[in-house]
C-alpha cells in the first residue's frame, strides 16, 4: 500500500513461472505494469516496451525499523516511492538499482545503481541516502529536488557500517542520528547531525505548487479528482508547520471500475461479475419478513473509500425489494463449538441456523435425542443457541425442524456424550480349553459409559482386536499360559486390565466353599483372596505341582481349584487323565472329611469344604464332557459380583500378607503354581497313597496330628492339613 493516497496498491504477481510488479489505483479493481524508465543513470535510452519488459520492485519491508527498505513511501509526502528494482520481463535480484516515482508511480527515474537506504526529511521536503551497512561509507547524499540531483556530504572522519538512521520531528530541533560500527569488532557509535542548517530559509507561499494525482492522464482517482499542495523542487527552504496536503478533492461522475464484485460474485473474463459456482442469489436472509423489504444485491458493490457520485451508481447499486414469503430451506444444526462429542452432565448448546425463509414466522422445533424437545416460535428466541445437559452418556440423535405455512426443512446430527471410564476389570475363565471358544468380557464403571472403544490384545498378537462391545469370542491354539489385555477408551480416558488364562488340552475342577466364620473377616479385595488362595495353593504343592487356584470375590467366600496335567505328556493322555482322577478322589476324599483347616488368627479355625453343587468331571475337546459350560456359567456368576469400590484392608493375619496400597493396579486374582518354583516340600504322585490307603490310614492320622499339633503348633498355624 502507497502511503498518503487511497486505493494504491503496489504488488507483486506470479504469472507463467515469473514474478511481476503491477499497481492499481482502484484497490485492486483493474492492474498494471509498471513503465521504466525512458533512459538510465548515464543518460541513455532504455528500450524496454510494455507488456514484454517493465519495471519490477521489491516489496520486502526492513526488519529494522531504522533502514528504510525495498521500497519507502511517507504519508506526509504523498506520490513519491523510493523503491529497489530492476528493469526486463521479470523480477531479478541481479544488475538492480534504485528508482524513484515523484508522481504516485505514473513515471519512474534512475537514481542509484547500488542499493541505498533513502530516509524523508522534512516531511518530504529533502531525501537523505545512504548505502546499505554491508559497505561502510563517510559519506551520505541529499536530494532537494525529488532525487534529480544528489549532493555528497561526508558525516564520518571514519568509514562508518551505519546500521541505521533516527530523525527526531521537531520544527526548532531538526538532528539526525547516525548508529553503527566501524568494524564488526568495534562499540557501537552515534554521530548527530543538526540539518536546519542545510535550509536557508522557511517556506513561504510562492515556494509550493499543485500536483494533479492522476493515473496515466485519468484524472480521477477513487471517484474524485484531487489535487495536492507540495514544495516546489530545488527550493531549499524548510516547510517547518504542517500544511495542507490535498488542495482541493472534487467528486468524480461514477464508472465501472468504480464498482467491485459483491460476496458471492467473481468477474469474469468479459468483465461482468456473476454467481460463483458455490452461491445462490436467490438466496433471502433469514432474517427478512413479509411484509419488510431487503436489499438485493446487483453482484457489485463501490468500492471502499469510493467518492463517485451519480453516473452508473444507480444500475450497480442494490434493489430494494419486498421480502418473498418462503418455505424453509437450508435448515443447520451444530454445537456452538463445532464438536460433535460432550461431556456428561455439561452444558451442549446447539446453534441453529436457517439459509432461506421466513424466519419470524417459521417454527423451530428441537429433538435432543433423550426423550426431551422444545419448540420455539420464530428464530429471533434462539439466536444465543439453545442449552441443554445429558444426563446418561451414549450417542444422541439431535434432530432440528423448520416449518411454516408453506414448508419444512429438517436436519439431524448424531452427539457423542462421554463419560471417563473410572474402572475396567476383565473377566475370563482361569483355564481354556485348546481350540474351544472362550467368552472375555470388560466390566467397567460406570456402567453407563455407552460410547466405549474396546482393544484386545490375545496372546502374543502384535495388533489389537478392536470392537465396540465389551464381550468378544477368542479360540486359543496352542496349550500354556496366555496372557489377555483389554484397554478401554472412552473421551481422552483410557485404562486396561490384563488377565493370564491357562490353555489346556484337558484339566479337572473343584469348587471350594470354607466355613462361615471366613466370611466375618473377608474384605472383599483383590489381595485378600490372593493371600488366601496362596495359602491353600501352598499346601496342595505336596499333592501336585500342576494346579491353579482362584478365590472368587463376593461373599460367602468361595473359591475353584484347577488341576492340569503334567506338561511332559509322552506316557500318553490317557494315563495323564487317569493320574487327575487319582489326585482329584484324594483331595475330594480330604475336603468331604473337613480335614482341610487352618488358623485365621488365634481362636478361629477355618474349615475347608467342598461344593457339594458339582464334581467337575474331566474337561477336554471331546463332545462327552459338556460340564465345562457349568464350570464356566459359575465361574462368570462369581467374577459378575466384583466390587469396584475398593478400600483398605488393614487386619493382621498371622501368615497372610495385606497390601496397603489398594490403588496399585489390580494384580490377576488367580493363584498358580505352574512353572513356579516354591519352598514348600513336594510330594511326587508314585509317593503319594491311594484313595483306599488314605481311608484305612484316616485315624492313625488323626492320632498323630495331636502329637504333631503339641510339638510343633506354629508350624500347624501355618500350614494347611492334608490327611
Amino acid at each position: 500500500m502507497v502511503a498518503g493516497i487511497k486505493g494504491m496498491l503496489i504488488a507483486n504477481r506470479r504469472l507463467d513461472n515469473q514474478v511481476k510488479t503491477y499497481i492499481t489505483y482502484n484497490k485492486g479493481h483493474d492492474w498494471r505494469l509498471l513503465q521504466a524508465p525512458a533512459t538510465d543513470l548515464a543518460g541513455n535510452d532504455i528500450h524496454c516496451i510494455l507488456p514484454f519488459c517493465s519495471l519490477h520492485l521489491q516489496l520486502q519491508t526492513s526488519e529494522n525499523p531504522y533502514l528504510s527498505g525495498s521500497i519507502s513511501t511517507k504519508a506526509s509526502a504523498p506520490g513519491i516511492i523510493v523503491a529497489t528494482g530492476n528493469i526486463g520481463s521479470e523480477l531479478s535480484y541481479n544488475n538492480v538499482g534504485m528508482f524513484i516515482s515523484s508522481d504516485a508511480g505514473n513515471n519512474w527515474r534512475h537514481i542509484f545503481e547500488e542499493e541505498h537506504n533513502v530516509w524523508f526529511l522534512d516531511k518530504g521536503g529533502a531525501l537523505v541516502a545512504v548505502k546499505q551497512p554491508t559497505i561502510p561509507t563517510r559519506y551520505l547524499q541529499i536530494s532537494f529536488d525529488e532525487g534529480r540531483q544528489w549532493t555528497r556530504h561526508s558525516f564520518s572522519l571514519v568509514p562508518l557500517f551505519v546500521d541505521g538512521m533516527l530523525v527526531e520531528a521537531g520544527t526548532e530541533n531538526q538532528i539526525m542520528t547516525f548508529f553503527g560500527h566501524f568494524s564488526h569488532r568495534s562499540e557501537w557509535q552515534l554521530i548527530k547531525i543538526d540539518y536546519k542548517s542545510i535550509f536557508n530559509r522557511k517556506c513561504t507561499e510562492g515556494d509550493y505548487q499543485t500536483w494533479h494525482l492522476h493515473n496515466k492522464g485519468e484524472p480521477c482517482v477513487m471517484g474524485q479528482k484531487q489535487i495536492y499542495m507540495k514544495r516546489r523542487p530545488g527550493n531549499y527552504c524548510m516547510l517547518g508547520k504542517d500544511y495542507a496536503k490535498v488542495l482541493s478533492a472534487e467528486s468524480c461522475i461514477c464508472r465501472a471500475h468504480d464498482f467491485e464484485c459483491d460476496y458471492g460474485y467473481e468477474r469474469r473474463r468479459e468483465g461482468n461479475c456473476l454467481p460463483a459456482f458455490w452461491f445462490n442469489p436467490a438466496v433471502v436472509s433469514r432474517s427478512c419478513s413479509q411484509g419488510q423489504n431487503y436489499l438485493n444485491s446487483t453482484g457489485y458493490r463501490k468500492v471502499v473509500s469510493n467518492n463517485c457520485i451519480k453516473g452508473v451508481k444507480d444500475m450497480y447499486t442494490p434493489r430494494k425489494q419486498m421480502c418473498p414469503n418462503r418455505a424453509p430451506k437450508g435448515l443447520s444444526l451444530s454445537t456452538r463449538e463445532g464438536k460433535l462429542t460432550a461431556d456428561l452432565h455439561t452444558n451442549v448448546t446447539f446453534l441453529v441456523h436457517l439459509d432461506e425463509g421466513d424466519s419470524m414466522r417459521t417454527n423451530i422445533q428441537l429433538d435432543f435425542g433423550d426423550g426431551t424437545a422444545v419448540s420455539y416460535s420464530n428464530l429471533s428466541w434462539i439466536e444465543e443457541g439453545i442449552r441443554h445437559v445429558y444426563k446418561t452418556a451414549g450417542i444422541f440423535r439431535v434432530s432440528a425442524l423448520a416449518e411454516n405455512t408453506l414448508g419444512f426443512d429438517t436436519t439431524t446430527l448424531y452427539l457423542h456424550v462421554t463419560c471417563p471410564v473410572e474402572h475396567v476389570q476383565l473377566l475370563a475363565p482361569f483355564v481354556a480349553i485348546k481350540n474351544k471358544d472362550v467368552n472375555l468380557t470388560a466390566v467397567v464403571w460406570p456402567i453407563h459409559s455407552r460410547t466405549l472403544t474396546y482393544f484386545w490384545w490375545l496372546g502374543n498378537s502384535t495388533e489389537p482386536v478392536i470392537s465396540l462391545d465389551g464381550s468378544i469370542s477368542y479360540t486359543f491354539t496352542s496349550e500354556g499360559m496366555n496372557t489377555v489385555t483389554v484397554q478401554v477408551s472412552s473421551a481422552n480416558a483410557i485404562l486396561q486390565d490384563t488377565k493370564t488364562i491357562a490353555v489346556q488340552e484337558f484339566f479337572k475342577s473343584l469348587l471350594l466353599s470354607f466355613s462361615p466364620n471366613l466370611d466375618e473377616y473377608n474384605p472383599d479385595v483383590p489381595e485378600w483372596r490372593q493371600d488366601v488362595g496362596r495359602v491353600i495353593k501352598k499346601a496342595l504343592l505336596q499333592v501336585s505341582d500342576q494346579l491353579l487356584v482362584a478365590v472368587f470375590p463376593g461373599v460367602p467366600t468361595a473359591a475353584e481349584l484347577f488341576l492340569l496335567p503334567h506338561k511332559n505328556q509322552s506316557e500318553g493322555r490317557k494315563k495323564s487323565e487317569e493320574e487327575l482322577e487319582q489326585i482329584s478322589e484324594i483331595l475330594a476324599s480330604a475336603l468331604n472329611q473337613n480335614l482341610v483347616e487352618f488358623e485365621l488368627k488365634p481362636g478361629a479355625r477355618v474349615i475347608v469344604y467342598i461344593t457339594q453343587l458339582t464334581l467337575a468331571p474331566l474337561v477336554d475337546s471331546s463332545p462327552r464332557h459338556s460340564s465345562s459350560a457349568m464350570l464356566m456359567l459359575l465361574s462368570v456368576v462369581f467374577l459378575g459380583l466384583a466390587v469396584f469400590l475398593i478400600y483398605k484392608f488393614k487386619r493382621k493375619i498371622p501368615w497372610i500378607n495385606i497390601y496397603a496400597e489398594v490403588n496399585q493396579e489390580k494384580e490377576q486374582e488367580m493363584i498358580g503354581s505352574v512353572s513356579q518354583s516354591d519352598s514348600t516340600p513336594k510330594i511326587t504322585l508314585s509317593e503319594f497313597s491311594t484313595p483306599k490307603e488314605v481311608m484305612e490310614k484316616e485315624m492313625d492320622a488323626r492320632v498323630k496330628s495331636k502329637i504333631h499339633t503339641k510339638s510343633d503348633k506354629s508350624f500347624l498355624n501355618s500350614k494347611l492339613l492334608i490327611w
